[in-house]
């Protein structure tokens, strides 16, 4: 069963997720766990994909445009309270797998070595049906 664990992180300012404003041995150590995270889902062969973002000043919305032209346009709106910051898909045996692998995720630490109990959603990645 593959699932997609999406990490949503608050945006905003302060002591929420902001790690460009972390002190550098606090950005280390957050970066040193989800390389320790992905490590141990490598070798356990659960991990099918995982990928940081970047942050929501960067997104644009495309949809389809006048004449098959993309029409883009900044993205997520300003008034959004979370964001997706990252994600990974798991390849597991059930689901309580793949909510354990989540909260290993929600406890990546934090300023000071806090950890940072961000919410991860969990969805199960759907397979087409035969054609």
């Amino acid at each position: 069963m593959k699932f997609m664990l999406m990490m949503n992180a608050p945006s905003g300012k302060g002591g929420e997720y902001n790690v460009t404003s972390w002190p550098p041995e606090d950005l280390q150590a957050h970066i040193r766990f989800m390389h320790d995270l992905k490590r141990d889902l490598d070798k356990a062969g659960e991990l099918a994909g995982a990928e940081g973002l970047a942050p929501p000043g960067q997104a644009k919305i495309v949809s389809l445009g006048k004449n098959g032209v993309p029409a883009v346009t900044d993205g997520p709106f300003a008034e959004s309270k979370e964001f997706l910051a990252g994600f990974w898909i798991v390849d597991v045996d059930s689901p309580q797998r793949a909510y354990e692998i989540a909260a290993r995720a929600s406890s990546a630490p934090g300023p000071g070595g806090k950890p940072l109990v961000i919410p991860i959603e969990v969805r199960q990645v759907m397979q087409a049906p035969p054609a």
